[in-house]
């Protein structure tokens, strides 16, 4: 389980990362450029700080796997991983709308890479609390 939790440090290194292409990618500075400079600012700020959380939630991960296994600290903290990869891994059917994806080649290989990604660091970090309360 220690080799999983750091292979998964390193996935949410990259995701964090990733983050940083998403203004351009999505071409921000036109589409946002229509409403108010909070707004604006909220979403690139809220974008950020999902950044950070990943990039740190990786570090912890990559750096305290031993920990998360065998703490009863550690077993908290992959308790709430745990509830909030799950909550992430529904709002990914949920949240958005298929017409985001659906007919479109590139779209709909990235809904299914997240979504398999997200399957794979909910039940990994169930795993992880369930093995570390027995």
């Amino acid at each position: 389980m220690i080799f999983n939790l750091k292979v998964i440090g390193i996935l949410l290194i990259i995701l964090a990362l990733i983050h940083s292409v998403f203004p351009r990618y999505f071409k921000w500075a036109k589409d946002l450029a229509a409403i108010s400079l909070i707004n604006r600012q909220l979403i690139y700020i809220h974008t950020f700080f999902i950044a950070f959380a990943l990039l740190l939630m990786g570090l912890l991960c990559l750096t305290s796997a031993a920990d998360l296994v065998s703490t009863p600290l550690g077993s908290r903290i992959t308790l709430g991983f745990a509830i909030f990869w799950t909550v992430r891994l529904v709002i990914q059917f949920f949240g958005y709308s298929s017409k985001l994806w659906k007919g479109k080649a590139f779209e709909t290989s990235m809904h299914v890479i997240f979504s398999i990604l997200w399957l794979y660091l909910s039940v990994s970090f169930i795993y992880t609390y369930w093995l570390s309360i027995k």
